[in-house]
């Protein structure tokens, strides 16, 4: 087996046409992946998920590459659950003045259940997917890991996942960069090679929060701008159509440059002006921890508090009854209630769980 699949991956062996099973979405990253598995001697089957009537295109898609591929495709409909478990709790934290990360939550939920269950049913032991990341064995248990190319690194995602996934999981394009991707696309000849990737989320592909959210009749938190020195600055358009460290769009004419430092439960939006987005430490909820052991009090690590950003130090600093309090060791910019925090050990991926509260003071 080449090292695309082998290195840092329980995959180091494996009987000649082992089966495996791709989540195929239509796009070119899964597309490769499973021309990858194939050429190294899988027995590739794959499955295309409909999350929801936004993914139809999808779907027609990923039929297109299965039959250019020669690939058994089945269709899984999730619709109801991706409803139950993504939809409609994002729409509640988005309206709570929260940034929520659905595809965080999807993956363990949803995505990788509906995979492993889909495998199951066609009795295939292997699952895998287009992620830039990549599985690695460390003390008895399995842990995500960073990607080759930091610039695709998709570990922040994944870190969620447990190990009865973890243990079955295959991620071959962890050990490669995206335009190596597009170029075995090409040379596949398929549509997607050169298809620029969204930036959006999924089931929003126009990236319209508010309009998303009130066309399902959900009602909009309103509330005041307040500015950085308390003052009154008017009513805003909604919760829902800001974030925290947004800066434009807010309708604002401050005299200065001034971001959303923080979106009050009241419905109150707190402004600040630059160089007052940086914080000392978050509050954490949803605690979730690969290697199944609970985090104590005074363990380092490294920290995200969004998918792009920089792994910065930090020390757990306490443990309460609904998380933990986390201290950077330097103040980080504008972590997001609603938004992940995932710890990293070099590049293993630890654990994590959701921003509820960022503070100014330790």
């Amino acid at each position: 087996m080449s090292d695309a699949i082998s290195a840092g991956t329980q995959f180091g062996t494996f009987e000649k046409q082992d089966k495996i099973l791709v989540a195929l979405s239509g796009g070119v990253d899964s597309s490769v992946t499973l021309q990858i598995l194939r050429d190294q001697g899988f027995d590739v089957s794959a499955v295309v998920i409909r999350f929801s009537p936004a993914h139809d295109k999808a779907v027609e898609a990923a039929k297109e590459v299965a039959k250019q591929l020669n690939v058994p495709l089945s269709v899984a409909d999730c619709t109801d659950l991706f409803e139950r478990s993504v939809i409609e709790p994002f729409c509640e934290s988005y309206c709570g003045g929260e940034t929520p990360s659905p595809c965080v939550i999807c993956n363990p939920l949803v995505k990788f259940r509906a995979l492993c269950e889909a495998a199951d049913e066609m009795g295939i032991e292997l699952v895998a997917t287009g992620h830039y990341a990549r599985v690695e064995a460390r003390d008895g248990m399995y842990h995500v890991a960073k990607a080759v190319s930091e610039a695709r690194d998709q570990s922040y995602m994944l870190y969620r996942l447990p190990q009865s996934v973890l243990r079955r999981l295959c991620l071959p394009l962890g050990e490669f960069h995206k335009e190596d991707i597009r170029e075995m696309a090409r040379g596949l000849g398929l549509a997607s090679a050169d298809t620029p990737d969204s930036q959006e989320i999924c089931f929003i592909p126009d990236g319209d929060y508010a309009a998303f959210i009130q066309a399902r009749g959900i009602s909009d938190k309103q509330g005041r701008f307040i500015g950085p020195c308390g003052e009154d600055l008017g009513a805003h358009k909604g919760v829902s159509h800001y974030t925290v460290g947004q800066r434009k769009g807010l309708g604002i004419a401050y005299g200065e440059p001034v971001f959303v430092k923080r979106i009050e439960a009241s419905g109150d939006i707190r402004l600040a002006k630059s160089g007052d987005e940086f914080f000392r430490g978050v509050v954490l909820s949803d605690l979730f921890r690969t290697d199944e052991t609970a985090f104590q009090p005074g363990e380092r690590f490294e920290i995200k508090i969004r998918s792009r950003a920089v792994p910065a130090p930090c020390e757990v600093s306490a443990l309460h009854d609904s998380g933990m309090t986390v201290v950077f060791d330097e103040p980080l910019r504008a972590p997001a209630p609603g938004q992940s925090a995932v710890f990293y050990d070099g590049d293993i991926v630890i654990g994590g769980g959701i921003i509820r509260e960022i503070l100014e003071e330790v």
